[in-house]
């Protein structure tokens, strides 16, 4: 068996602890830091390595793989004094698995290469579900000869490891795909209010549309949980409100129309304006119901 590298996992939230959980389990070694300590002493009850700083989490890695909210966030760990480029050894390969921007993707790629590293953004979708089940979509932007090196880590985090172009394109990727996410759930929550107001019964009839040309993942994993109203977060409301003005901006600024898009991003918006940030975002059934004057207390 050939020698597998170091991994530094910086960001053990709801998706990066299962994912860092899931190399530990493959056979790397993994030393992670985040700043709850409580996180990273779960993974160190899994096998992995504790650390008390991005330097000491880095120090030695081969591959870094950071997983934190936002923009300014993998900004703050890469490029900050402390930050992982600063610590990082030289040809390192470095895995930004956040949802970004995609000029900040790249602003990252290139700063990486003027200090003899190189960088990825490599964004996923799936959910806390799709990161405890291994079953990750990643969308890479990069260089081809890294997304190779990384293949056998994306591999065991995930089922759908795609190359999709230079550096900023998989955060591009991973805008459309939160664009469809959200007008997805927005679609199933109106089909189930309709179903409701009609008296049908929602699990057969949730059933069998999946059956056909109207399922999705978004029914499979969200249907039975949106008609218990059961918004436990697999993925929180504010940031997919963060994403959704990515997509609206990036669009913008590519002079193209996202209509049904736009609409769908003012709902988010509203749930989080509402207090409902820390819900999954599933909860834009809640809009529906306030829309229809139906909302469940």
């Amino acid at each position: 068996m050939s020698r597998t590298p170091s991994i530094a996992f910086i960001g053990l939230g709801i998706m990066g602890l299962p994912m860092a959980a899931n190399l530990v389990k493959a056979g790397y070694t993994v030393t992670a830091y985040d700043l709850s300590p409580e996180s990273v002493e779960k993974l160190a009850a899994q096998g992995g390595k504790a650390a008390d700083s991005i330097a000491e989490a880095v120090k030695g890695a081969g591959i870094v793989i950071t997983m934190v909210p936002d923009s300014p966030d993998v900004e703050a760990v890469l490029l900050g004094e402390d930050g992982v480029f600063a610590n990082a050894a030289s040809g390192a390969l470095i895995v930004d698995m956040s949802t970004i921007r995609p000029d900040i993707a790249r602003l990252v790629s290139e700063e990486g290469a003027k200090r003899g590293l190189r960088v990825l953004d490599a964004p996923v979708s799936g959910g806390e579900a799709g990161a405890i089940e291994a079953k990750l979509s990643i969308m890479v932007g990069g260089n081809t000869a890294d997304f190779e090196e990384a293949k056998p880590v994306f591999e065991v985090l995930g089922t759908t490891p795609v190359l999709v172009g230079p550096s900023g394109a998989g955060q591009t990727v991973k805008a459309a795909n939160q664009l469809i996410v959200a007008g997805n759930i927005q679609l199933v929550a109106e089909a189930l209010v309709f179903l409701e107001a009609h008296g049908v019964d929602t699990e057969a009839g949730l059933e069998v549309l999946n059956g056909g040309l109207a399922g999705s993942t978004v029914m499979t994993r969200k249907g039975d949980a949106m008609r218990a109203r059961q918004f436990q977060p697999g993925f929180r409301i504010a940031l997919h409100d963060k994403d959704m003005k990515i997509v609206t901006t990036a669009a913008r600024e590519a002079g193209v129309a996202i209509p049904l898009g736009a609409h769908v991003a003012q709902y988010v918006g509203a749930l989080k304006a509402q207090g409902h940030g820390g819900l999954d975002h599933s909860a834009l059934l809640k809009i529906v119901e306030q829309l229809s004057g139906e909302e469940r207390k």
